[in-house]
């Protein structure tokens, strides 16, 4: 009995870290070919498009955006921002409002290997993972695969899809304000739509021009 409950510990460990780990070793070199949240829209009844773009094809620019909206110490943190997590600790205590506080890195693991959610597994296998990522990838590589596997409205994943859905352009050609739309709708993509921007959404896209001009050497890990 105990030798097999081991046996049955070592093949659950294989799974959640092991594999993972291979994938990511993978991913530093061939595109991702699918993910469980496209998985899980399929059967849900959605259309699937993507187009894996390599990081040269991908705008600078939406890069910066990113950055400016999502997690602006991406190129020094390594994989989490602590700051960032007070921020939203104080924030919640003061005010009692919890927003999301995670990294690019968090949620490039989230949706390589996990599902949608915030259950404490969900959580606790995504701080597993993000050091992971870390540790075997550069920061441009990190940056690529989240821009290629990033939901952006129901059935359309990455920066290529994206481009092409919203502005008749590729992901290489976005220009700055196209760029900024994309990463303001990043948080709900579900409900907002970076072709026909809400007024938050311009609000928001404004905010992150301005952010592109302040953070200067934070984009320092994102080559052009």
């Amino acid at each position: 009995m105990i030798s097999f409950l081991k046996r049955c510990v070592l093949w659950l460990l294989g799974l959640v870290i092991l594999g993972p780990l291979l994938l990511t070793l993978l991913y530093r070199y061939v595109p991702v070919p699918v993910t469980p949240l496209m998985v899980i829209r399929l059967f849900e009844g959605e259309s699937l498009a993507k187009d894996w773009q390599s990081s040269s094809r991908i705008s600078h620019h939406l890069k910066m955006a990113v950055i400016a909206s999502e997690d602006n110490k991406f190129c020094r943190h390594r994989g989490f921002d602590w700051d960032a997590f007070n921020d939203v600790f104080n924030e919640f205590r003061d005010e009692g409002r919890l927003r999301g506080g995670s990294t690019i890195t968090m949620q490039t693991a989230k949706n390589l290997y996990l599902w949608p959610g915030r259950s404490v597994t969900r959580k606790l296998l995504e701080a597993i993972y993000t050091p992971m990522l870390e540790l075997v990838l550069p920061k441009d590589r990190i940056m690529t695969l989240y821009l290629n596997i990033a939901e952006f409205g129901p059935g359309i994943y990455g920066a290529e899809a994206a481009a092409r859905a919203y502005f008749n352009t590729s992901a290489a050609n976005l220009g700055r304000h196209q760029a900024a739309l994309l990463a303001a709708v990043l948080p709900n993509p579900r409900q907002y739509n970076a072709g026909r921007p809400s007024a938050y959404v311009q609000r928001r896209t404004t905010t992150i021009g301005y952010r592109i001009n302040q953070l200067g050497p934070l984009f320092s890990c994102v080559r052009k």
